[in-house]
């Protein structure tokens, strides 16, 4: 790659009317995270280990793919006192900046809540629904150079919102490096305990539990393939939030919007991973050209311009189409994990999308916002799964129990169905059970 950015790669031009438009759609859109035999492999080694051998074998696995100095897991347990350190060393914009985006999500979260509730029929036989939070949960959040406190704040607020009590978070250190800012992040958000241990192995370590990391109800948060193929593992043991594939943007414009900002919006997603999937739609030609133009101008200026390249190279698209219905039919048929609507009334347009992780309206509107400080979540369906999933939220950390409360009037009532639909099914203890209660 020569200095000037000469031999950058950018994003292919497709054109709906084009023969194979939806050919090289399907295949722009494919992508399969599925580990590979080794990999499965590997994981299921880890996790047998950790459930057998415990604590000795997070140290173990700690020290060969982390290269840390443990001996115990004494030495990769942090206590509240070392966040609440972490945090009030942090320079103060950055702490009022981590304040601010916390109480934000906290806020956003604080409308999710919900309660209980029942009805009483005529006859007195109530009906209704129990809330409850979990127990606890496990927050898994990469570490080392890349650590993400805004990951740290996406998935422990709404758990904690939720009214969940033990809070676990586990975070590698990669040689011993620990970064001040997760550990802030953790302590804004109310995390109880805090294991310095990644991969598989943490994994495990949540879903089964050891001498010291204590066993949780569900497992959210970001990983590598290793962290994903761990999750898939081990639910059933516990629950999990999702298996997320790569970071997705999907921008539509009409042909308003400054293509600089347009151009820095699809970087904004592809500088995440080479993986990752920048698309931009609009039925104006010369805008996309202006577009397209931007990108060359603004990527050689970019820190991570090779991993934009090549994301872009990969996996981006600049698609002209016929008009706003035509965009609206590709939204659903993409059902992006992010959406821009950067057009003059994105209003018009919400009521016609269908799937999509999280819409952002209007020209001002920037998804890096999003990503940290709007207050809604950033852990939001990929690949399509927009389709059947949401983002996550307080729902994620609840369950919800049915109630039921017979009156003697009730149980004649019901039992006379029941013992029907009982027979009907050759069921007939149940349907005794229910006649048992009737009124002779």
């Amino acid at each position: 790659m020569s200095s000037d950015g000469q031999d950058m790669r950018g994003p292919v031009r497709l054109d709906s009317r084009d023969a194979d438009f939806d050919a090289r759609m399907d295949a722009l859109l494919a992508w399969e995270g599925v580990s590979d035999a080794n990999i499965q492999k590997s994981v299921d080694d880890i996790i047998h280990a950790v459930r057998h051998r415990g604590d000795d074998a997070l140290v173990e696995f700690s020290r060969r793919f982390d290269h840390v100095s443990a001996n115990s897991m004494s030495d990769l347990t942090l206590d509240v006192d070392r966040l609440a350190a972490a945090y009030r060393n942090l320079p103060e914009e950055q702490r009022q900046a981590l304040d601010a985006s916390a109480e934000r999500i906290r806020a956003y979260h604080e409308h999710q809540r919900t309660e209980g509730w029942q009805y009483t029929e005529a006859d007195g036989t109530v009906l209704g629904q129990k809330v409850t939070p979990l127990d606890s949960v496990g927050v898994y959040v990469p570490g080392g150079k890349a650590a993400y406190p805004s990951s740290v704040l996406m998935n422990v607020m709404p758990a904690h919102v939720a009214g969940v009590s033990e809070l676990v978070m586990v975070v590698p250190t990669p040689n011993d490096e620990v970064n001040e800012l997760v550990l802030a992040a953790a302590y804004v958000s109310g995390v109880t305990k805090v294991f310095a241990i990644g991969g598989a192995q943490a994994v495990a370590a949540l879903a089964y539990g050891t001498e010291t990391v204590p066993r949780v109800d569900k497992i959210v948060g970001p990983g590598n393939i290793y962290v994903a193929t761990a999750k898939r593992a081990v639910f059933g043991q516990c629950g999990i939030d999702m298996i997320a594939g790569p970071s997705e943007i999907l921008v539509v414009s009409d042909g308003g919007t400054d293509p600089d900002w347009l151009a820095m919006d699809l970087f904004s997603q592809a500088e995440h991973d080479e993986l990752a999937q920048a698309i931009f739609i609009s039925w104006d030609d010369a805008h996309i050209d202006a577009v397209e133009k931007s990108i060359y101008k603004q990527l050689p200026t970019m820190p991570r311009k090779q991993i934009i390249s090549t994301s872009l190279g990969d996996r981006g698209a600049l698609i002209k189409v016929a008009d706003k219905e035509e965009a609206i039919q590709l939204i659903n048929r993409i059902a992006p994990e992010h959406l821009e609507l950067s057009v003059e009334d994105p209003d018009e347009w919400l009521g016609s999308i269908r799937h999509a992780g999280a819409i952002f309206m209007g020209r001002y509107t920037a998804e890096a916002l999003g990503d940290y400080c709007a207050g809604p979540n950033h852990v939001l369906p990929t690949s399509g799964t927009a389709r059947f999933s949401s983002p996550l939220s307080v729902y994620d950390f609840q369950k919800r129990s049915s109630i039921i409360k017979c009156s003697a009037e009730g149980a004649d009532k019901l039992g006379r169905i029941a013992s029907v639909m009982a027979h009907g099914e050759s069921l007939t203890a149940h349907a005794r059970s229910a006649e048992n209660r009737l009124k002779r």
